[in-house]
C-alpha cells in the first residue's frame, strides 16, 4: 500500500499479506526456530478465515526455509506462497525479489512490532470481540493480558 493508504481505506478481505518469520511469527533465534510469539498462529488463522492470502516473506532459504514452512504447517498455517508473489513464480537475475503485497507484517517496522492482537485490530478494527475471545483463552496470564487490553483501549 502506498503512503496515502491505510487499511481502513479499502476493503479488508482478500488482501495479500506478506509476513516475516524470525522475530515476527517466532522469537528471533535464527538459525534456530524461536518460541512462538503470543497469538501469532491464532491471528494468522483468523486472517486466512477472512480470505486473506498469506505470503511467508523471510530471508531464510534452503533447509532453514523448509524447516520454517514445516513448523508453520504443523501449527495450522499453509502459506499462499513462500518468498514469491504467487506459488508458480520463478526468479531469474532480471527480476526483483521484492514481494508485492497489500500489507507487510515484520518486526523491523518503524516504531517496532506491535504484537499480533494489535495487528489484527489494525486490519479488522470492527472486531473488538476478537481481543476479548483470546484474552479469555489465557486466563492464567490475566494481569499481563489485562495490561495489554488496557493499552488497546487507550489506543497505544
Amino acid at each position: 500500500m502506498g503512503p496515502d493508504h491505510h487499511p481502513k481505506d479499502r476493503q479488508l478481505t482478500g488482501m495479500k499479506i506478506a509476513v516475516d518469520f524470525d522475530g515476527t511469527i517466532v522469537e528471533a533465534r535464527y538459525p534456530a526456530i524461536g518460541e512462538e510469539k503470543i497469538f501469532a498462529f491464532r491471528t494468522l488463522q483468523e486472517l486466512q478465515k477472512k480470505g486473506h492470502q498469506l505470503i511467508l516473506w523471510t530471508s531464510r532459504s534452503g533447509e532453514e526455509l523448509e524447516e520454517a514452512v514445516e513448523y508453520c504447517r504443523k501449527k495450522g498455517i499453509e502459506f499462499y506462497a513462500v518468498n514469491r508473489n504467487y506459488p508458480e513464480e520463478t526468479f531469474d537475475e532480471t527480476m526483483s525479489r521484492k514481494i508485492v503485497a497489500d500489507l507487510y507484517i515484520d518486526d523491523r517496522i518503524v516504531g517496532g512490532f506491535q504484537g499480533w492482537g494489535e495487528i489484527y485490530h489494525m486490519i479488522h478494527p470492527e472486531e473488538d470481540e476478537y481481543q476479548e475471545k483470546y484474552f479469555r483463552a489465557y486466563k492464567g496470564k490475566r494481569s499481563f493480558l489485562q495490561k495489554i487490553k488496557n493499552l488497546f483501549q487507550r489506543g497505544i
